[in-house]
């Protein structure tokens, strides 16, 4: 499986990402097992979540993807086979959110624990805290870089310009900076990192880990029609979003280019993103075996300039 590097950080990642939101939600203790092993016998080792996953389910209050991988990184002694990503900074209770430095310090050590693991391979942060300090958030950061709880240091939600504000404040104060940003990108979500974020994560050696890959599952084509909504958990979402003109039209693209090679379309808009200035490697989910192969299936899938041209112009905004 081939392996790019993300960002400056030393890291080799596989170019997917398997997004650990689904562990604890849609997808039971068991069958996230199967999935998280098959996923590394594939080939792969890049798997991201967050502390916060899955807060939204009721009776939830985060951490249960966290425990799920830890747990199964205990039964499995496959944590030299994965690069593990996890987030800090999306609320998690009372007093418990931002990126503070002592919060971030409690953080780690609460997913250090529910992983069983003795350091994480990216740590980022989930959201931007306008009201910390950037230079002591990156501090923080980068003391755990030191102390060698963390390797590398990422990003989520950022804007372009506090995006460039936040590796200033590394660079001046000679602290570990955000090797890797994940943002909203996918054939119907472009504007938010093609407008500026694209061009300054190419500028400084960035990986990009984009998440909603697959737009929460509207790009394989499964919610077609509003009576869709009822297949998932999130379908409501999905369709009230996703299922317009300009969605229709971008399906049709990608059925038109799947059927051309065989594939299918969540394969092909994976495929897509792989090839754009920046990426590194999209993240996906999956809650079946099925679902798993088919991902595996996509990032062996090359397409021509017939093909990016077909769907660019039907994606085009």
């Amino acid at each position: 499986m081939e392996r790019r590097p993300l960002g400056r950080s030393g890291l080799q990642v596989s170019p997917l990402a398997f997004g650990g939101n689904v562990f604890g939600w849609t997808a039971d203790e068991a069958t996230s097992f199967s999935l998280l092993d098959a996923w590394v016998d594939a080939g792969f080792n890049f798997i991201d979540t967050a502390d916060v996953y899955s807060a939204w389910v009721p009776g939830h209050a985060g951490g249960e993807s966290e425990t799920i991988i830890g747990k199964w990184l205990a039964r499995s002694g496959k944590r030299h086979r994965v690069v593990l990503a996890t987030k800090v900074g999306k609320p998690m209770g009372p007093g418990r959110k931002g990126l503070a430095p002592g919060y971030i310090r409690q953080a780690v050590e609460d997913s250090l624990r529910r992983l069983q693991t003795d350091h994480i391979d990216l740590y980022q942060s989930h959201d931007d805290d306008a009201d910390t300090p950037l230079a002591e958030t990156m501090g923080a950061f980068d003391a755990l870089v030191r102390a060698g709880k963390v390797r590398a240091i990422g990003a989520s939600n950022y804007s372009a310009a506090r995006l460039e504000q936040a590796l200033a404040a590394s660079a001046a104060n000679g602290l570990a900076r955000y090797e890797s940003l994940q943002p909203l990108y996918n054939l119907i979500d472009r504007a938010a990192y093609e407008d500026a974020l694209q061009a300054t994560c190419v500028r400084h050696g960035i990986g990009v880990i984009n998440f909603y890959g697959l737009a929460a599952g509207f790009l394989t084509g499964k919610y077609r029609r509003a009576e869709d909504a009822a297949k998932s958990a999130r379908g409501a979402g999905v369709v009230a979003r996703y299922l317009n003109d300009r969605g229709l039209r971008i399906l049709a693209a990608l059925d038109a280019v799947a059927a051309r090679h065989g594939a299918t379309p969540g394969q092909v808009a994976l495929a897509w993103q792989l090839a754009q200035p920046g990426i590194t490697a999209p993240i996906a989910s999956a809650t079946s075996l099925a679902q798993l192969a088919e991902l595996v299936a996509a990032a062996r899938l090359e397409l021509d300039a017939q093909d990016h041209a077909e769907l660019d112009t039907a994606s085009a905004a």
